[in-house]
């Protein structure tokens, strides 16, 4: 199969994984040793890929691995429907599958199961499971039972975990979740999520069902180097020349943030010919392109926001990152009244546009979403 040079918008493996060694070595020895782990970090990090690229490594002999991804569940039973289909088809073959692994869990079921004439391909699994057939706790309860009954721990990894955090009752549906998990002695779970504020309110707050449930990791960027080896040895292998100085400085760009270095490396290596050595020319126009590119999600990201909300944008875009309730800084960026200042930031955390720490204040959570607004919007 032929390599593509740079990938995006997908988890990546392989050729297309880069760094990530001390995380790497982190999850997988929590992962042999039945350790649940929490991951976290904003969008465009890769946590899917480090997962994935994680799960390779882990010994099938001794671990039954089941990955499912929970986003757009909105309710608490469509997780439970996503999350044992997931279970029985991961842990199973076509032919084991209703026959005798989940005989005990299906029987008050009409299950809809659509099988490829091809041996090798996916089946479909449709279960159908509502309040009045099973009870949260007996879905819960699933993986132990696999796990005893093929005398193998099983890992469960659930991605987009936040969803948990927007359903109506999140705190007593994770008491549940919490409640049934932290008794199984054959499961561990990694549990990893898209929107930070979400994750962290589930995570980081103490009187929270899930806070100190397992090994939590902060996913942090990788660094300029590692991408700028990256970089030039990609471009080497299309038969393009780049120095080390220009690959850190598309890294640079768009802050380290995974994703996008890979897009804005594709567009640069997709504009030019083998044989060609790189201009920073071509990296400023490359930049350019991956705004343009982006335009029509960052004009939808701001369409809903209100005119303050805007302004909130701008004022962290031209550098401000605290202090806003200053009677100055609201004059000059038109925030509006004292009171106003925790609205607006609580409705742009909730929206996922804006992060707050200690460390670094208030911020922007996308660096090329805040490029955007700095040239188109200010």
């Amino acid at each position: 199969m032929e390599k593509k040079s740079f990938v995006y918008g997908v988890p990546v493996s392989g050729y297309n994984f880069t760094g990530r060694e001390e995380e790497t070595h982190r999850l997988l020895a929590d992962f042999q040793g039945g350790i649940n782990v929490i991951l976290m970090s904003p969008r465009r990090l890769g946590k899917t890929s480090l997962v994935k690229h994680t799960l390779q490594q882990v010994d099938s002999e001794q671990i039954l691995v089941v990955y499912v991804d929970i986003f757009g569940c909105k309710s608490e039973y469509e997780i439970y429907n996503k999350l044992a289909s997931a279970i029985l088809q991961q842990t199973a073959s076509q032919r084991q599958l209703w026959l005798e692994e989940a005989k005990d869990f299906i029987y008050r079921l009409s299950p809809k199961i659509s099988i490829s004439p091809d041996p090798y391909s996916e089946y479909s699994v449709s279960l159908g499971i509502t309040p009045k057939t099973h009870t949260p706790e007996e879905i819960l309860s699933l993986p132990e039972k696999i796990a005893e009954r093929k005398g193998k721990r099983l890992l469960v990894c659930i991605d987009e975990f936040q969803q948990v955090g927007e359903l109506s009752d999140s705190t007593q549906i994770q008491a549940r979740m919490r409640g049934v998990w932290q008794h199984q002695q054959q499961v561990s779970y990694c549990l990893f999520g898209s929107k930070h504020h979400l994750m962290g309110s589930i995570f980081l707050n103490k009187s929270m069902p899930f806070y100190q449930f397992g090994d939590l990791i902060a996913l942090k960027k990788i660094s300029v180097d590692d991408w700028a080896n990256y970089i030039c040895q990609h471009f080497a292998d299309g038969h393009r020349t780049i120095s080390k100085d220009q690959a850190a400085r598309i890294a640079t760009l768009v802050d380290c943030y995974s994703a996008y270095v890979q897009q804005l490396a594709w567009i640069i290596y997709s504009q030019t010919k083998e044989g060609c050595v790189i201009t920073d020319k071509q990296i400023v126009s490359g930049f350019n392109d991956l705004l343009a590119i982006n335009d029509v999600l960052f004009i939808q990201a701001v369409e809903p926001l209100t005119e303050y909300q805007m302004n909130f944008l701008r004022a962290i875009a031209s550098g401000v990152n605290k202090d806003f309730t200053l009677e100055d800084i609201r004059q000059q960026y038109h925030l509006g009244s004292y009171s106003n200042i925790p609205r607006l930031k609580t409705a742009l955390i909730n929206a996922d546009l804006i992060d707050s720490s200690p460390q670094t204040g208030i911020t922007i959570t996308d660096p090329v979403f805040e490029q955007w607004i700095r040239r188109k919007m200010m």
